[in-house]
């Protein structure tokens, strides 16, 4: 039996992955995985630290792009800078991938621990941004809250993405959760209205 075929790496990722939605993540076991695969154990860990690694392996390429984009950014403004990262992170870490993302958020999000680890994963991509942003000179405060909000919007986007049964490209999706952000935030005296008259309401009704 071959050991060293070129493809061995994509050969127990897809095993892995078949494995997990077959039988649960927690249930399948590295040999089950090189054995779907006909490879050896010594192969998996030539390639991966463990089972868990097969769905976070590419975790630490994000925040690096992150962190890439904001040093190489002209000076300027913020939010163009960050909409023009969130628009090329989409196409360079996710078009084209769609099926592929669903399944691992399929698998995520049966575990408790994939859960958790999924979590430090966004974690580290708002580190990244902040950083990044601090660095371009930045306030602190400023700074994590536009990595923040970069970051909710980054993913919120995904999750629509993921949930439509359409063509539409991930970048257009962000541009639209970015109008939506953009309208909201540009009328906040409506909402601080609506929410005195609730208080009103709710004042009245106490008395």
């Amino acid at each position: 039996m071959a050991r060293w075929r070129p493809d061995a790496r994509e050969r127990l990722r897809e095993a892995a992955l078949e494995l997990f939605a077959e039988q649960g993540f927690a249930a399948t076991t590295v040999p089950a995985i090189t054995a779907r695969a006909g490879l050896t154990t010594r192969t998996f860990f030539r390639h991966f630290a463990d089972k868990r690694e097969v769905l976070f392996a590419d975790e630490g390429e994000i925040p690096a792009l992150a962190a890439e984009l904001m040093a190489a950014a002209p000076e300027g403004e913020p939010l163009p800078v960050i909409v023009a990262g969130l628009r090329l992170l989409a196409e360079r870490q996710f078009e084209g991938q769609k099926e592929a993302i669903r399944r691992r958020r399929a698998i995520v999000a049966t575990d408790p621990g994939l859960r958790e680890r999924d979590l430090h994963k966004r974690a580290a991509v708002a580190a990244a941004a902040r950083d990044g942003l601090i660095a371009r000179g930045l306030a602190p405060l400023r700074a994590g809250l536009l990595a923040e909000t970069a970051v909710t919007l980054m993913y919120g986007s995904v999750t629509e993405w993921l949930d439509r049964d359409d063509d539409t490209r991930l970048r257009d999706v962000v541009d639209e959760a970015l109008a939506t952000l953009r309208a909201d935030l540009a009328s906040p005296g409506r909402d601080e209205d609506s929410l005195d008259e609730h208080g009103d309401d709710r004042a009245q009704a106490d008395q």
